[in-house]
């Protein structure tokens, strides 16, 4: 029985982070220009504080110049927009993150636009949306960038591919959507509510599995030789003393032997979704200091 190639999206975030750590060496070395990242968080949710931590990690082993800041779990949003304003004035600053999720208090939409649209590195912003929906040059969200360097490392041309996004969210499905149409590929947007899902993602040469429901997508749904990009990271019981392992959206164990090529969970999107954050910043710090860069 054949199986697929397994997509090291590990390896390939080491890549990316080698690259970013060349060009904030020629930003410091030629231009007198530091990279800077600020993560804040709201609360001490562990899954997010794991990540923040991660990131505050990776930028600083760039080189680049990192801020943190922890906010108590009892911030009220004038604060948090307060804090906000304060990091776009800040001219060591190249890019704001908000951890999501926030407090239930806290409306998401509004501290995200009010981020400078030039800092936002997640590429949520309202006006960041807008230009990748039209075609434009914007700050992409992670995640979906990250997928789609592990599609271009598989597939090198994505043109003409029948593409589908099973899920429809603004992190991941929708962008993820629009940077596969300006790929040229032929695009399907899925969901919970589509019928007949599985005849639906057998008709796909690429999968991308963005549901958040564990092992959701079957062997039997993925068109053979097909390429799965599975952004699922759910955890899942095992036995019953209470350990956990992590699993994807898909269903590896069955999809492996079917996909031409598929990531694993963990150690797939996980680890590009920071590495494109790092390129994120570069990318602003570039454009706000008026710097071209060539890529190398």
């Amino acid at each position: 029985m054949d199986m697929a190639r397994i997509i090291d999206g590990k390896a390939l975030a080491a890549g990316i982070r080698e690259k970013v750590a060349r060009r904030v060496a020629l930003l410091k070395a030629e231009h007198g220009v530091t990279p800077g990242l600020a993560v804040m968080q709201v609360g001490d949710d562990p899954a997010s504080r794991v990540y923040t931590r991660n990131k505050a990690k990776q930028t600083v082993e760039a080189e680049m110049a990192s801020f943190k800041f922890d906010l108590a779990a009892e911030t009220t949003q004038k604060d948090l927009l307060r804090k906000i304003s304060e990091l776009n004035e800040d001219s060591r600053v190249n890019g704001i993150l908000v951890q999501l999720p926030l407090p239930d208090r806290i409306e998401e939409h509004a501290v995200i636009n009010a981020i400078d649209p030039a800092k936002d590195v997640d590429g949520f912003h309202t006006i960041n949306t807008g230009l990748l929906a039209t075609g434009q040059d914007a700050l992409v969200p992670c995640t979906p960038l990250g997928c789609l360097m592990m599609l271009r490392d598989a597939l090198g041309d994505l043109g003409g591919q029948k593409a589908l996004v099973l899920g429809r969210s603004n992190i991941v499905g929708k962008p993820m959507a629009m940077l596969l149409i300006k790929e040229n590929c032929t695009v399907t947007v899925a969901h919970s509510r589509t019928r007949d899902l599985a005849a639906e993602v057998r008709q796909a040469d690429v999968l991308v599995a963005a549901a958040g429901r564990p092992r959701m997508v079957k062997g039997d749904w993925i068109k053979p030789g097909a390429t799965v990009i599975d952004v699922g990271i759910n955890r899942v019981p095992i036995g019953e003393d209470e350990k956990t392992r992590l699993v994807g959206d898909v269903d590896f164990d069955e999809a492996v032997t079917v996909a031409g090529a598929i990531t694993p969970v963990p150690g797939g999107v996980g680890p590009m979704t920071i590495a494109c954050l790092l390129h994120n910043t570069v990318a602003a710090c570039c454009r706000q200091s008026g710097i071209d860069l060539p890529e190398d």
